[in-house]
């Protein structure tokens, strides 16, 4: 049943709760400066909808986004209300498809930073030389750079590359990773992101040492242990919290 829960919006109670997570998720990338202007999307399912999500206005900061300004639209990316901000719907392209075509990708994000851009522009990609990649060896697909993803024709590759992962690494582009929840796809970025940073500081310095093939099967057994439906929650829980201390607007 819908509920008017804002004076400027009308939607359910699970609505309601999915927009503020999501406003929270673009706060907390803005505070970790992992953000580009006003460029770069994170999607959210509205629950119990087929084929609605959740995005960030157009020509908004993400330190500007809300739960009541986040925008609502179909898979084709057309806009589903009365919302009087755009939507750049040429970078949904990507994200529309893993919506409708991987069930599990029920949160997705798609970033810029230097440092994952710079893994993703090396020949290698990432590799098993630190702690946080060595939780990603063999669970990332990659995909050949094709321009701006505009063209729909592309999401028939993009889903075959990424295969069951949840982390398509966009060669000389950026990194998409997905989550079954907004707080798993939050913490597989965090990680992620200081894989690359890490990454990218060992190059610096000189030749990085690769963990052994049994070493890193060590290392991801202990990490399935962790891989609960609650995997994500308490880091979640604790930058909503940080950026309260900052600014609590997110939530209206």
């Amino acid at each position: 049943m819908a509920t008017q829960l804002k004076p400027d919006i009308t939607c359910s109670e699970a609505e309601w709760q999915a927009r503020q997570d999501l406003a929270a998720c673009y706060r907390i990338f803005a505070h970790l400066g992992w953000c580009e202007s006003i460029y770069n999307h994170i999607t959210l399912r509205v629950p119990s909808e087929d084929n609605a999500f959740l995005i960030n206005p157009y020509g908004l900061l993400w330190e500007e986004v809300t739960a009541s300004n986040l925008v609502k639209i179909d898979g084709e990316g057309n806009k589903v209300g009365d919302s009087p901000y755009p939507v750049n719907l040429a970078g949904f392209t990507q994200h529309s498809v893993f919506h409708k075509s991987l069930p599990y990708a029920h949160a997705i994000v798609h970033t810029h930073t230097p440092d994952t851009m710079a893994v993703c522009s090396t020949e290698g990609g990432l590799e098993p030389s630190n702690f946080y990649s060595c939780f990603f060896e063999g669970a990332i697909g990659y995909h050949d750079f094709e321009g701006i993803t505009v063209r729909s024709e592309e999401g028939e590759r993009l889903v075959k590359n990424i295969g069951n992962h949840f982390i398509l690494m966009l060669r000389n582009h950026g990194p998409v990773v997905m989550g079954r929840t907004i707080q798993e796809m939050f913490l597989m970025y965090y990680m992620l992101q200081r894989a690359c940073e890490v990454q990218v500081k060992t190059a610096s310095m000189g030749k990085p040492i690769v963990v052994p093939p049994e070493v890193i099967e060590t290392h991801q057994r202990d990490r399935d242990k962790q891989l609960t439906t609650d995997f994500g929650k308490l880091d979640f829980e604790a930058w909503k919290r940080k950026i309260d201390t900052i600014d609590r607007s997110w939530r209206d």
